[in-house]
């Protein structure tokens, strides 16, 4: 079941990091989709045995995604600060993606590398 894989990437994120709904949907694969990751989250089980720190997840441009203020409280219990525009910084607090290993054992995929400079354009000569 998709939602259960999107638990399972979830539960990989470390305390003190975080990921984007699209890149817990590239992990995923097989169709998932960055609103389909946001679904699930949103669907989890109040009474959950097995807890998915769904704080974890947030937008692709670094900001939370969710009303009040839970979500930024439970990030910031973990160490992440925020900016002064409400948003982390994702070069510093993105998590780079499970282990190829990881990924190979569980059947996911791995990111792609995320570059620090990536909004700088290279120079043709």
């Amino acid at each position: 079941m998709l939602k259960l894989r999107i638990y399972e990437v979830v539960r990989a994120v470390p305390s003190g990091m975080v990921s984007t709904y699209g890149d817990v949907a590239m992990i995923v694969g097989g169709g998932c989709d960055a609103r389909i990751v946001g679904y699930a989250l949103n669907a989890i089980p109040k009474t959950a045995d097995d807890p998915v720190p769904w704080q974890r997840i947030i937008n692709a441009q670094g900001g939370i995604s969710t009303k009040g203020l839970l979500q930024r409280k439970l990030l910031e219990d973990e160490g992440i600060v925020f900016e002064a525009d409400g948003r982390l910084s994702l070069p510093l607090f993105r998590w780079s993606g499970p282990t190829p290993e990881w990924a190979a054992d569980h059947g996911f995929t791995v990111l792609p590398s995320v570059q620090a400079d990536a909004g700088e354009q290279l120079g043709l000569f």
